[in-house]
């Protein structure tokens, strides 16, 4: 991405930038140090690159057309769901249900990990619909997924803990 900057005697505090094409056109004041210019700079191409991934995956890899196959094949389209979105800024976890509003957030890793992976994250995350706690009857309905020990064993593989106060769940 190239950085264009344009200093300017009237700009006194605030940085500004927007993306054009693939340049980031950044406006600064002119009595900013360098130094400290840089390190907006580079907090502005994270943002735009997070804001781009987001946009890319979202149209590679849809999660409401995934949600909607998987609430048909799963859930015999019972569950409601607000909104199933990806997100630059979870980095700790791989997705996250609110279930009493139906909405669905996942990390965007989740999104460059294999279609099996991705569709166990999501089933998952939609159980949580029905049963918010990671209890018996919630294990039940993610292992109707015929994959899910298989991606939950991917997940670990890759160096993230999977659920500390998952019960001993017997098929």
């Amino acid at each position: 991405m190239e950085v264009k900057i344009t200093r300017s005697k009237k700009r006194l505090r605030t940085v500004s930038a927007r993306l054009v094409q693939d340049s980031l056109l950044v406006s600064a004041p002119l009595m900013l140090s360098q130094e400290r210019l840089d390190k907006i700079v580079a907090g502005f191409k994270l943002k735009f690159a997070r804001k781009r991934l987001k946009e890319e995956l979202g149209k590679e890899r849809n999660l409401s057309d995934l949600s909607g196959r998987l609430n048909k094949m799963y859930f015999d389209n019972k569950l409601r769901i607000e909104s199933i979105e990806y997100v630059t800024t979870q980095n700790s976890k791989f997705g996250c249900c609110n279930y009493s509003s139906g909405r669905i957030r996942i990390s965007h890793k989740i999104g460059l990990m294999p279609e099996w992976v991705r569709r166990y994250v999501v089933i998952h995350e939609m159980a949580h619909l029905i049963e918010p706690n990671h209890g018996r009857e919630f294990w039940k309905i993610v292992y109707r997924y015929r994959l899910a020990e298989r991606a939950r064993g991917y997940l670990m593989a890759i160096g993230r803990q999977i659920d500390e106060g998952e019960p001993g769940y017997e098929k």
